[in-house]
């Protein structure tokens, strides 16, 4: 494949061999790791806002489905909705950038690019924690959600937040490969990006796996009405479940994607 036919399946990422699809998300890496900072953050507390969008939705569906075997299958499509409008709407979610931005680590390590990983890391991560604060305190504190779907709220959140610190840990994992599943399959789903978001997000809801930003919606709701102890938030939740997406999402799912293309990367 010459230059111009190469750009040419960039472009328009149709048909892609392995890698390619890795230099599509690695060029889309490179241009997160330049971006300004201001512009990562205020992305980041957008995505954490809207995610939360994903808490309200399976609360709805919880509260007005019947009772029935079959709902909890379709209340969980509502999981769906927070990861339809940030993905789609190219917002900066931290499970996302656990193989974007990893991958031109990965191609070309050195020790400027592993800083400035390290630094998207944190303001991605403590961005979408501050918009999903602020969403959980909308919930929590003000009556722009329907009192009948508080009790459906409060009943996720939960359930979220109540697992074993290992157990949590464990069922991070798949959702972190979920995700960079989503991100690795985007360039080849032209036309297909909704159903294909609205698969794998509502696979991690229906195998009870655990998503750190969205969590976190759950875990503030929780610990801003003094339900949810610190030690339970922070030790309990947000730092197994933080591990477990970023082994899922990075040291899984990265290296093998790096792996199937790296010794064709070198004869490039």
């Amino acid at each position: 494949m010459n230059k111009a036919k190469t750009e040419a399946a960039l472009d328009h990422a149709e048909a892609l061999p392995p890698k390619l699809i890795f230099e599509v998300i690695r060029r889309d890496g490179q241009d997160e790791l330049e971006r300004p900072n201001g512009s990562l953050i205020w992305s980041g507390i957008a995505a954490g806002l809207m995610i939360s969008l994903s808490v309200f939705a399976e609360a709805v569906l919880r509260t007005y489905l019947p009772d029935a075997q079959w709902t909890h299958l379709v209340e969980n499509l509502g999981y769906s909705l927070g990861f339809l409008v940030v993905i789609l709407g190219r917002m900066q979610l931290f499970t996302e950038n656990t193989i974007t931005t990893v991958l031109p680590v990965m191609q070309t390590p050195s020790r400027a690019i592993v800083r400035r990983t390290a630094t998207l890391w944190v303001l991605v991560l403590l961005a979408n924690v501050v918009g999903a604060f602020g969403a959980a305190a909308t919930f929590a504190f003000t009556s722009a959600i329907p009192p009948e779907v508080l009790p459906a709220i409060e009943e996720l959140s939960r359930h979220a937040t109540g697992l074993p610190p290992f157990e949590a840990f464990q069922r991070a994992i798949p959702a972190g490969v979920l995700v960079a599943a989503i991100v690795w399959m985007l360039p080849q789903s032209a036309g297909f990006e909704f159903f294909l978001i609205l698969t794998f997000t509502w696979l991690i809801a229906a195998g009870d796996f655990m998503h750190i930003v969205a969590g976190s919606v759950e875990m503030a709701f929780l610990f801003l009405q003094g339900l949810l102890s610190p030690a339970d938030a922070v030790f309990g939740f947000f730092l197994p479940v933080l591990a477990g997406n970023v082994l899922g999402g990075t040291l899984i799912f990265a290296l093998l994607a790096f792996g199937q293309v790296r010794r064709e990367l070198v004869k490039q």
